[in-house]
């Protein structure tokens, strides 16, 4: 009966040290999922962008249309490398020190 109670109390005393380490745990499994969509939706944006440069260049898009669309693709391309740059913990004066 004493060991049931002894094994009782060092699994609350294990769970108890290990709950930090737990959490810590899934919270940088969060922040890798939040990476791998920047990263992905990065990829996607630039694809995007050599797209309206091809469709372009093979006279798809008139200069008119290519100038919107690049713009605004590029404009999406730069708050999505900023968001990467703000989950890598990265500021403005740490990426101009580089």
């Amino acid at each position: 009966m004493s060991f049931l109670i002894v094994l009782g109390v060092l699994f609350v005393l294990v769970l108890f040290v290990s709950a930090p380490l737990r959490r810590q745990r899934a919270s940088l499994s969060a922040d890798s999922t939040e990476l791998a969509n920047l990263d992905a939706a990065r990829d996607a944006k630039y694809r995007e962008i050599r797209d309206a440069e091809l469709d372009h260049q093979t006279g798809k898009l008139s200069d008119e249309d290519y100038a919107a669309i690049d713009q605004t693709l590029r404009a999406e391309a730069i708050e999505i490398l900023r968001a990467l740059d703000r989950a890598n913990g990265e500021t403005p004066a740490t990426i101009q020190q580089r």
